[in-house]
């Protein structure tokens, strides 16, 4: 994918638009093996932060084990998506490049569907399940999957994610018509 065609987010507040992302998001997706709405819910569930790089290193500074990128990614998550997919770029680089942070988060969200029972509770969506694998991590997104009722946290997430359903597709739907 190249990365030079996607800007990185704005430094102003309040002027990041998951929407901005969509065509990375569709071949990240598409790459991937995994819903590009799945992947826009997941940057729209993210976007509650700044995402420009200058100002992930600020929060770096004050928080050494932040996420970072525009999917705000932890660094044990992206360790394991660089492991298993050899990957050979830096958690670091995904808080400059927008691209690389969307396929990452991509990879690991299709890492985290191949770890998913095939069986699981009929009140989660397989996208919902791994909405919340990838909030919780792997193994309460399994617990979920068994009935094992989510956190306050993790449910926060899961409304966030409901809620934000229509405007992941709407934003898809306009990447799509290019």
């Amino acid at each position: 994918m190249d990365s030079d065609s996607v800007r990185v987010p704005p430094l102003r507040p309040g002027g990041y638009d998951p929407a901005d992302y969509a065509d990375a998001v569709v071949r990240s997706a598409e790459d991937a093996g995994v819903s590009p709405r799945l992947v826009m819910g997941i940057l729209f569930n993210e976007a509650y932060k700044p995402h420009h790089p200058l100002l992930e290193r600020l929060w770096q500074w004050w928080k050494p084990e932040a996420s970072f990128g525009v999917a705000n990614m932890h660094r044990a998550a992206f360790e394991q998506v660089r492991r298993t997919h050899g990957l050979s770029r830096h958690w670091q680089d995904l808080r400059d490049d927008p691209a690389f942070a969307i396929r990452a988060a991509a990879l690991h969200l299709k890492d985290l569907e191949d770890r998913l029972p095939a069986r699981h509770v009929r009140r989660y969506t397989r996208d919902e399940l791994l909405a919340l694998g990838y909030n919780a991590g792997e193994r309460n997104m399994r617990a979920f999957a068994r009935g094992v009722p989510p956190g306050p946290m993790a449910r926060s997430y899961l409304r966030r994610f409901r809620a934000g359903r229509r405007r992941a597709a709407e934003a898809l739907a306009g990447a799509r018509a290019q």
